[in-house]
């Protein structure tokens, strides 16, 4: 995942990241979900596949929105899905068949509920009410999700955005940031 937003009404989407310098068919991927309080901790609930397909160009970004998302999201949407986070949440990326799979990533995870969120680079409920953007030095996919959390902006491989920070949506590339200890993220 490279990027993920949690936004206003349901400005909410996902966005995948081909880093590589050939075509990706998702045709053997998914993106699991939890909902809230998962059922059996540690087990996705929903088995969500791609549209029949579906591919990255390379260098290129994927992305599921809502439906009912902003018209600059529905811009660059790939495919739409109804039913993304509020914040509380879990998706993962996964290759594989429902029954036989290996998980490549996670944004929140699959054990328990987070309460509103899930927090990120030390920002309270980071997936709710933000978007978030994966450090362009952040090269493979993640299963730890606490680790690729982090718990500072210097340990964390996302940048925490407002809601409704659609900047970077619809591309990768690495952002130009100056951290300040004890300040918020500033772009330059």
């Amino acid at each position: 995942f490279s990027e993920y937003a949690e936004g206003s009404s349901n400005n909410k989407y996902l966005e995948i990241y081909n880093p590589t310098d050939s075509i990706v068919s998702l045709a053997g991927y998914a993106y699991p979900s939890v909902s809230n309080d998962p059922t059996i901790p540690g087990e996705h609930e929903f088995w969500n596949a791609f549209d029949e397909g579906a591919s990255i160009a390379p260098g290129d970004v994927y992305v599921i929105a809502h439906g009912s998302a902003d018209s600059t999201i529905l811009a660059e949407a790939d495919e739409t899905h109804n039913f993304l986070s509020n914040g509380d949440d879990g998706y993962a990326l996964a290759f594989g068949t429902e029954d036989d799979y290996v998980l490549l990533d996670f944004v929140g995870d699959f054990n328990a509920d987070p309460g509103s969120g899930w927090a990120v680079a030390g920002v309270a409920d980071a997936t709710k009410d933000h978007t978030l953007v994966r450090k362009f030095s952040v090269t493979s996919g993640n299963t730890d999700w606490t680790a690729s959390a982090g718990t500072s902006a210097e340990d964390s491989e996302w940048i925490v955005l407002d809601q409704d920070d659609w900047t970077y949506l619809g591309s990768h590339a690495e952002l130009k940031l100056v951290v300040v200890p004890g300040c918020d993220l500033s772009l330059i």
